[in-house]
């Protein structure tokens, strides 16, 4: 299936509907926000600030509200008076998102809004992404996967269409390693490293991980942050804002996740970076045919516990995608 034709199929489900989007302004809620703008009977975007995000998230999901003419409701939680989600514990997304996704669905049902979605596409699948259990735990709809939409196929989208989105989304907390108390101070730290960075260079994407004494800086261009002495600068500027040590992920930051299989006569096998929850799994799935304490089999499709997919017997390489898809999408994982 071509990517218009995905397009259409978010269209098809959005016709009409009063729809509610839990808003960032990334590019996700951005392609929905869009699309229902010019489809749905009307739309409502929920934006939460809970003091966590990049400089100018707030200005920015304003911003993009206003040019799609669309409704859009900001609810303020102020996270830092969360002790669970302090912790940054392996739960620590799932426990953010439960937070928000709870406090959207309120605002949606004061509003009279019964459609309500979120931005997950289908390549979230094959990272390690624990809140997206929120989603279907809270019962948000979820048309970027149901079309079968990737990160890259949406941003190809926004690009070719002129439609403007932030890159710049993800929470501050991430920076911090997982099972390291998160502070405000902390992550005040992390927005001074990063809006000096974005300020200094011309890069869309940075971000700076707080490993204790050391920094480590991430961009999605390691060019212009090498050019015309800006390294020094930047490696001067971060630790006097607190690090005593500053390095730079030679790997630059990419968020355009495209689902490939390594495709063999007729099979394949695929690790996802998470264990999967076999009994949740087959609540979703039909006809599953045999299930043991390590692995689920259905017709020609082997679910391992340990997140290792394999499949055979396909006529063609597209096919086993298709497949493979709509598997991701009936997978619980584990935290």
């Amino acid at each position: 299936m071509n990517p218009e034709d995905k397009i259409n199929i978010v269209k098809d489900i959005l016709k009409d509907k009063k729809v509610a989007i839990g808003f960032s302004g990334g590019a996700d809620s951005t392609l929905i926000a869009y699309l229902s703008s010019k489809v749905a009977e009307d739309t409502l975007a929920i934006t939460i600030d809970n003091h966590l995000m990049p400089t100018g998230f707030i200005e920015h999901a304003k911003r993009a509200a206003s040019f799609f003419n669309i409704k859009h409701e900001i609810i303020d939680i102020n996270f830092y008076e969360d002790e669970d989600f302090l912790k940054n514990d392996a739960k620590r997304c799932y426990n953010c998102r439960n937070l928000m996704y709870e406090q959207i669905k309120i605002v949606a049902g004061k509003h009279g809004f019964d459609y309500v979605c979120d931005g997950n596409n289908i390549s979230d699948f094959i990272s390690d992404r624990p809140g997206i259990l929120i989603t279907y735990e809270k019962e948000f709809e979820t048309p970027l996967i149901e079309s079968r939409l990737s990160s890259r196929e949406i941003h190809e989208y926004l690009e070719k269409n002129n439609i403007p989105y932030s890159k710049s989304t993800t929470c501050l907390a991430t920076r911090i390693p997982t099972n390291t108390h998160t502070s405000q101070d902390k992550i005040e730290k992390i927005r001074k490293c990063e809006d000096y960075i974005y300020t200094n260079t011309d890069c869309e994407i940075v971000k700076v991980r707080d490993f204790g004494e050391i920094g480590i800086c991430e961009v999605d261009d390691i060019d212009k942050i090498t050019s015309n002495n800006k390294i020094n600068q930047i490696n001067d500027k971060l630790k006097e804002i607190g690090f005593k040590k500053v390095a730079l992920n030679l790997s630059p930051i990419q968020d355009n996740d495209m689902i490939t299989l390594d495709y063999s006569e007729g099979g394949f096998s695929y690790q996802l970076p998470y264990t999967i929850n076999l009994k949740k799994t087959k609540t979703v799935l039909k006809d599953v045919d045999n299930i043991t304490e390590s692995e689920i089999q259905i017709e020609n499709i082997t679910i391992n516990k340990n997140g290792l997919i394999k499949c055979n017997d396909f006529k063609d390489y597209e096919t086993a995608l298709d497949k493979f898809m709509e598997i991701l999408s009936k997978i619980r994982r584990n935290i």
